[in-house]
């Protein structure tokens, strides 16, 4: 057997001569002592050793069949996916003025109209619920908890909980809110309707967050939001994430300490992600912000992503883990329904008349073309051994960057930079991700010294 070209090898520093692999496929890593791994790199394993390998995602049979299964990974996942999952954009009104809010001068006294909201209730309960397909639905903004989008947040996911059950399909729904509004009372009315989790995000420590997200009239939003998080501890899952940049990353990990003080510990959260705030161009950006982030591939960025995901693990929280995934525009059950009922592929999309992929009335059209369906089907993407984690990177970035996106917005610079220590940090922490994922059982094989592994798991977005 053949090692997978969809492997890193990496050294210990305190196991000399030792080989950490980490597969990019699997998201499974192995640490092989010397000899061990001698007998793997002259083929001379048993063929029990052989087989647990293969199925960590280190081993195969042939690497050109494994390029040629990769080619059509994404194809196969379509093909199998059971799910729909839709952003609906309920509006494009905040009660938050967010100094690099990416809707820019999209933003206004836009609303879904019932009208709107019944040909959505009608085209998921013809297609997904008819189908007998499980329908998640992420409503966003705008601020999708605001007085008008709530009560026809509310009527969409009535209507469409009652229509699954008559299809014996499933519904739920989450949310993405700036928490100013997710008050307990609100949660205790969404949670029979299909909600199931939020996403919140703080930028940063008190003073930090009040200057980037402060409400329309000036004054700061962390307070309400803070009581907000603790009011509904445990009614739902909640996803936390701020959005910082250059200058005032360093700031983020006295928000974490900040949350342990008030009570929102670990255990009460599902996700911890910090993410850069992204340049926009054109027409809806915002004219006085310029310290956005172009590019993954950006040193300071590199160094931020570390030093924030190593503040987040040493605390405790729980961090999304790197993974096989793809942008939502390859899955075709993906997609985006703006307020006015068109149709887009990607959130940061909506408003770009030029992308919209359909609408509520006519359906959607062939975009294979016009959003370049699997460009990176080529020898110099399918030889990466980043692809799995990557699969041309992200389109928006491309589009900001360089005013379209007709080739790949590679990432393989940034994983030679950080994908080692992720997996280093991954390591030293393990003993309390083993807390948090009680059951989770490894194999063992010859020659390997204890240690965690990730789950085997599909591609997925």
């Amino acid at each position: 057997m053949k090692e997978s070209r969809y492997m890193k090898k990496y050294s210990m520093p305190d196991k000399p001569g030792a080989s950490l692999l980490f597969s990019t496929k699997k998201a499974s890593k192995v640490l092989l002592n010397p000899e061990y791994m001698d007998k793997m790199d002259k083929d001379r394993l048993d063929p029990k050793d052989k087989a647990t390998l293969a199925g960590l995602g280190f081993l195969v049979e042939d690497r050109q069949e494994e390029k040629k299964e990769m080619a059509g990974i994404l194809d196969k996942a379509n093909r199998e996916q059971t799910k729909v999952n839709a952003v609906v954009v309920l509006n494009l009104q905040c009660n938050l003025d967010c100094v690099y809010c990416f809707e820019g001068k999209m933003k206004g006294s836009r609303y879904m109209t019932r009208d709107t909201a019944d040909l959505l209730v009608e085209y998921f309960s013809n297609k997904a619920l008819a189908e007998k397909k499980r329908l998640d639905i992420t409503f966003y903004g705008g601020e999708p908890l605001l007085a008008p989008s709530f009560a026809l947040l509310k009527s969409i996911s009535k209507r469409l909980r009652a229509r699954a059950r008559e299809k014996g399909a499933e519904f739920s729904f989450f949310l993405i809110t700036n928490g100013t509004l997710l008050t307990r009372k609100k949660v205790d009315e969404l949670v029979p309707l299909g909600l199931t989790g939020a996403q919140v995000t703080l930028d940063g420590p008190r003073e930090t967050h009040d200057r980037a997200r402060p409400y329309v009239k000036g004054r700061g939003s962390y307070s309400r939001i803070i009581h907000n998080l603790k009011e509904i501890d445990g009614k739902i899952e909640l996803q936390l994430g701020g959005n910082y940049t250059k200058d005032n990353y360093k700031e983020f990990p006295g928000l974490l300490d900040d949350l342990a003080r008030e009570g929102i510990t670990p255990d009460k959260v599902h996700i911890m992600r910090f993410s850069p705030v992204m340049q926009t161009k054109g027409e809806f950006s915002l004219p006085d912000f310029h310290d956005g982030c172009m590019s993954i591939n950006e040193p300071w960025f590199r160094e931020a992503d570390l030093f924030l995901r190593e503040e987040i693990l040493k605390r405790g929280y729980p961090i999304p883990k790197v993974k096989p995934g793809s942008c939502m525009v390859e899955f075709t059950n993906d997609f985006v329904v703006h307020y006015d009922g068109s149709i887009y592929k990607c959130p940061a999309f909506i408003g770009r008349k030029e992308l919209a992929v359909g609408n509520l009335w006519d359906g959607i059209k062939d975009y294979r073309e016009s959003h370049k369906l699997g460009y990176w089907k080529k020898d110099e993407c399918l030889d990466c051994e980043y692809l799995p984690i990557c699969f041309g990177g992200c389109r928006y970035m491309k589009l900001m960057r360089d005013g379209n996106f007709d080739d790949v917005d590679c990432k393989k610079e940034y994983y030679d930079a950080v994908l080692e220590s992720y997996v280093l940090q991954d390591i030293k922490y393990q003993a309390r991700e083993k807390e948090r994922d009680k059951g989770t059982k490894g194999q063992r094989v010859k020659g390997q010294w204890p240690m965690a592994k990730g789950k085997r798991r599909k591609t997925e977005g």
